[in-house]
């Protein structure tokens, strides 16, 4: 087998295993939004708790990160540094005001009189509250391999032919975009 043949193997195994690991999160949510469903049938839901704004500003933000890690996955396959370090660094910005404006959603909850523990709580903030913190929990593995990628790409470990690490990072990336407009969008439409 040749040095190529390995690589390509070996970069099939790499997203092989990453598709595994994003189905099994899916699987999570999907256990989750389900114990949300039969949740809703309980006599002290919430029938009218809208959804706090800064959710609606962090689901765009979150938009921008893919759209980002998308140009500088294209930037580096063109052999562009610079603009790969503008735009790896961009949505290194995007996903820390992402989880910002999580917490500002969860102040803005509280400022509403709910709470998500105690006896100020109630079953749908607490829902909410499980499901946002456990994406953002699979957010910061997100984070943490962003600055990988990022400490690599400045090791100058990636270039047009090299691409694997950011190429698994982006697929990682919008994994949790798109798991977040799920959620986002389960959370808004079915109250």
């Amino acid at each position: 087998m040749t040095k190529g043949e390995e690589q390509v193997r070996s970069a099939k195994s790499a997203k092989l295993i990453l598709l595994f690991a994003m189905v099994s999160m899916t699987m999570m949510f999907a256990g989750l939004t389900s114990a949300f469903v039969v949740s809703k049938s309980r006599a002290d839901w919430l029938k009218n708790f809208e959804l706090p704004t800064a959710f609606f500003y962090s689901t765009a933000v979150i938009i921008g990160c893919s759209v980002t890690f998308y140009l500088a996955k294209k930037a580096i396959q063109k052999d562009n540094r610079s603009a790969t370090t503008a735009l790896l660094l961009g949505t290194l910005a995007l996903g820390i005001l992402f989880v910002v404006l999580q917490f500002v959603g969860f102040g803005q909850i509280v400022k509403s009189g709910y709470y998500f523990t105690g006896e100020g709580s109630s079953i749908t903030t607490t829902f909410l509250y499980v499901v946002t913190v456990t994406h953002l929990l699979h957010l910061a593995g997100g984070l943490i391999s962003l600055l990988i990628i990022i400490y690599n790409h400045f090791k100058q470990k990636y270039n047009s032919t090299q691409t694997l690490g950011i190429e698994l990072g982006a697929m990682y990336w919008h994994f949790l975009d798109l798991l977040w407009v799920y959620l986002f969008l389960f959370l808004y439409f079915f109250k």
